[in-house]
């Protein structure tokens, strides 16, 4: 995957040149100096759910993951190497438990990863990758459909809470959460602002499907729709991470239904849109050529976002108090 850090050494060829380290593969010895050179964690999430036959049930995973290895770049450098490489991030001062390891005394050199001429190399951002959450809730229209496994909301949110805390507990108050399936916004976000009131953590929550607009995926793909469920611009977006995945001669054209001739936002949740299959798309509209824009448009816009995150100040503790203490104004 684009953007981990190969077998070996994982943990010192990170520290020397940045991007992503498993934490599934961190020895519980070296969480302590990974989490305090880390500049973020990552956590992708996406749904094992119906996209027709043409798409994987894995669909959503794919792309989470895909772009969540995308995040931690050299292109996405977001400040003035450290001594052991990567950028300067204000996470590395914040105390967490005991307190971060602290970075300046981390180098490559030292750690085995390279040599003093390649850490005095600005590397990319050091991003921690968590597993991806593969369950999720679904909407109706696609629950009746042939493999999607779905969670309730409810249960969905708590168990994101849960997830969330525990990385941020573990040394990781930044956490980058890429997201792979639209239901998931809502059910991330409400797990966000509890874990916000409850640790010092700074989350941000991307949708990769955001990334790129709609006057953008109408210049791609022309006039027609291509932004539904399983359609032309989801099916090209695997096609740039796995084109092996996706079965294009398996379905034809299902033109999905027209959106309300109105331009103002709205959300429109229906038991069951027609024309419909679990799926709707334009999918003769989608090929690797586009897929390959489709990732290259979202995943630098994602840097663009993590650079600018990474380079602003940390937010204050948590309070139960919401007014002033005595003597403060």
């Amino acid at each position: 995957m684009t953007g981990v850090t190969p077998d070996g050494d994982h943990v010192a060829a990170w520290l020397a040149h940045g991007g992503l380290v498993p934490v599934a593969r961190v020895p519980g010895g070296e969480l302590a100096a990974v989490a305090g050179a880390a500049d973020f964690a990552v956590l992708p999430v996406g749904a094992v759910e119906w996209h027709g036959p043409h798409l994987p049930l894995g669909t959503d995973l794919i792309l989470a993951e895909g772009f969540a290895a995308e995040s931690a770049t050299s292109s996405a450098a977001t400040g003035p190497a450290r001594p052991g490489g990567g950028a300067a991030g204000p996470g590395a001062a914040w105390p967490v438990g005991g307190g971060l390891a602290p970075t300046a005394g981390v180098d490559a050199a030292s750690s085995g990863g390279g040599t003093p001429d390649e850490a005095a190399t600005p590397a990319g951002p050091r991003g921690v990758l968590f597993p991806a959450v593969p369950y999720a809730a679904c909407p109706g229209q696609t629950r009746p459909w042939p493999g999607t496994v779905a969670i309730r909301p409810e249960i969905a949110v708590g168990y994101l809470a849960d997830v969330i805390e525990g990385i941020v507990a573990a040394g990781f108050p930044r956490l980058l959460i890429v997201n792979g399936h639209d239901a998931n916004m809502s059910t991330v976000r409400a797990a966000m602002e509890w874990v916000s009131g409850r640790r010092t953590a700074s989350l941000l929550l991307v949708n990769w499907f955001q990334l790129v607009t709609p006057a953008e995926t109408t210049e791609l793909y022309g006039p027609l729709t291509s932004r539904g469920h399983g359609g032309a611009y989801e099916t090209s977006g695997v096609l740039g991470f796995d084109p092996g995945a996706v079965r294009l001669d398996a379905v034809d054209d299902l033109p999905p239904r027209p959106k309300l001739p109105v331009t103002h936002p709205y959300v429109l949740v229906e038991s069951r849109p027609d024309p419909w299959q679990g799926w709707s798309g334009h999918i003769s509209l989608a090929g690797e050529p586009a897929g390959r824009r489709v990732r290259e448009l979202a995943g630098t816009r994602l840097r663009e976002v993590v650079a600018a995150w990474v380079a602003a100040p940390p937010p204050a503790p948590p309070t139960a108090d919401p007014l002033p203490s005595e003597g403060e104004s």
